[in-house]
């Protein structure tokens, strides 16, 4: 799967514990990202200062659903059932 331009939900939905520019304690889950753009888009994006794991991130029906809405409900709930 292909992420969808503009969708954003792994920028608002999980929690980010590495710091950025701007987020020195990453950010909580369900926070917008500082870096995320009005059209939905990471302004770290391809820069050194991206968080490892914003990169390491692949969209996956299980995980992005059928929409932008599906795809923030399904992080936020991945990320409440594997939060320690």
């Amino acid at each position: 799967m292909n992420c969808r331009e503009g969708c954003g939900a792994c920028c608002i939905a999980p929690s980010i514990s590495t710091p950025m520019p701007g987020m020195p304690n990453g950010k909580p889950a369900g926070e917008r990202c500082l870096h995320l753009s009005v059209e939905h888009l990471c302004n770290l994006f391809g820069l050194p200062e991206r968080p490892a794991v914003c990169g390491a991130f692949q969209a996956d029906p299980e995980v992005c659903g059928e929409s932008r809405e599906e795809a923030i409900r399904l992080i936020g709930w991945w990320e409440q059932v594997t939060a320690a």
